[in-house]
C-alpha cells in the first residue's frame, strides 16, 4: 500500500492497530520504529480517554506530573517521528474468519495479516431516571471537560473509585460544594486520593447511598437518593451530576469475532493474544488489565511484539 492513499478498499497491511489511546499509540510507535507495514485506525483524536485527564502524576518519567493532553500529544508526536500512518476512520465491523483479517469502514474495507485491538472503554451510565434526558444538560461523565461550567455551584459525583475521587478533587477548583455519593461506607480509591479528598473542605461524602433519580427539566436541579441500609430517601440540590461508576469496553463492532468475558471485555493471554490467531488486544478493552496508563502502554508493547512473532512465523520459508 502506498502511504497517503485515501481509498481504504485498496489497502492491505501486515498489521492494523485499532485505537489510538496509550496502548494503540505505544504499539504503533514500536511497529513504525521497526519499519513494519502498519497503519493505525482511530475514529476520534489520538489520545483516547487520557485526553480528558487533568493531571497524571504516577506515569514514570514525569516527577512533577504532566497533563493528560500533554502526555498523549507527546506520544502522538513520537509516533509521527517514526512515520506511523494514522487513519481517521471508524471500524464498523470485522471478519477474522480467514487468515487475512478484514475491517469494515464507512467507505470500504481494509485487510491485514494481523490486528491489534486497542479501542479502550467508555464511562458506564448509572441507569436511573433523568440520566438520558439531562445528559449534556447537567449530567456529565467528564469533570475535566465540564467542570468550568459549574463555578460557585453545588454538584454531585457518583462513585468511589480512583476516577470519581480524582474528578471530585478537580471539580473543587470550580464548584462551591462537591457531594460524593457512594454505595459503600468506604472509598475504593487509592489511599493518597482518599487522604486528599478527606482533607478538602469542599467535598462532602454521602455514604451507603445510591442515586435513584436525576430531577430537572431543562437542566439538573436535584439528585434523589436512597440509603441502602435504612431505605431512607432524600435529595440534594445540585446543578450538575458527574457519573463515574466504571467503564464499558468498546467491543460492539467485534460482533462475536473474538471471545469476550461476561462484561464484554476481550479475553487475552499473557502475550495479549485473543482467541483468534493473529488478533491481539491491549489496554482497557481487555478483561484482565488494571485501568492504568502505564499498564496500557506495556500491554500495547507486548501485543506488537507478539504480532511481530506471529507475522514472522506465518511467512512461508
Amino acid at each position: 500500500m502506498t502511504p497517503g492513499n485515501n481509498d481504504p478498499s485498496t489497502e492491505f497491511h501486515d498489521l492494523i492497530i485499532i485505537g489510538a489511546g496509550p496502548a494503540g499509540l505505544a504499539a504503533g510507535i514500536y511497529a513504525a520504529r521497526d519499519q513494519q507495514d502498519v497503519v493505525l485506525v482511530e475514529k476520534l483524536s489520538p489520545g483516547g480517554q487520557v485526553l480528558n485527564t487533568d493531571w497524571v502524576e504516577n506515569y514514570p518519567g514525569f516527577p512533577d506530573g504532566i497533563s493528560g493532553f500533554e502526555l498523549m500529544d507527546a506520544m502522538r508526536r513520537q509516533a509521527d517521528r517514526f512515520g506511523l500512518q494514522i487513519l481517521s476512520r471508524e471500524v464498523q465491523g470485522v471478519d477474522f474468519s480467514g487468515e487475512v483479517k478484514a475491517l469494515t469502514l464507512p467507505d470500504g474495507k481494509m485487510t491485514a495479516r494481523s490486528v491489534i485491538i486497542a479501542t479502550g472503554a467508555q464511562p458506564r451510565k448509572v441507569g436511573i431516571e433523568g440520566e438520558e434526558l439531562l445528559t449534556g444538560k447537567g449530567v456529565s461523565y467528564c469533570g475535566t471537560c465540564d467542570g468550568p461550567f459549574y463555578r460557585d455551584a453545588e454538584v454531585g459525583v457518583i462513585g468511589g473509585g480512583d476516577t470519581a475521587i480524582e474528578e471530585a478533587l478537580f471539580l473543587t477548583r470550580f464548584a462551591s460544594r462537591v457531594h460524593v455519593v457512594h454505595r459503600r461506607d468506604q472509598l475504593r480509591a487509592t489511599k493518597i486520593l482518599q487522604d486528599r479528598a478527606f482533607a478538602n473542605e469542599k467535598i462532602a461524602f454521602v455514604w451507603d447511598t445510591v442515586p435513584t433519580r436525576i430531577i430537572g427539566e431543562a437542566t439538573v436541579e436535584e439528585l434523589a437518593l436512597q440509603n441502602v441500609k435504612t431505605g431512607l430517601e432524600s435529595a440534594i440540590k445540585v446543578e450538575g451530576v458527574f457519573v463515574f461508576v466504571g467503564t464499558r469496553p468498546i467491543t460492539e463492532f467485534l460482533a462475536g469475532s473474538v471471545d469476550l468475558d461476561d462484561q464484554k471485555f476481550i479475553k487475552v493471554d499473557r502475550r495479549q493474544q485473543t482467541s483468534v490467531p493473529g488478533v491481539f488486544a491491549a489496554g482497557d478493552v481487555t478483561s484482565e488489565t488494571a485501568r492504568q496508563i502505564a499498564v496500557a502502554v506495556g500491554e500495547g508493547v507486548t501485543a506488537v511484539l507478539s504480532a511481530e512473532d506471529y507475522l514472522s512465523e506465518s511467512i512461508p520459508g
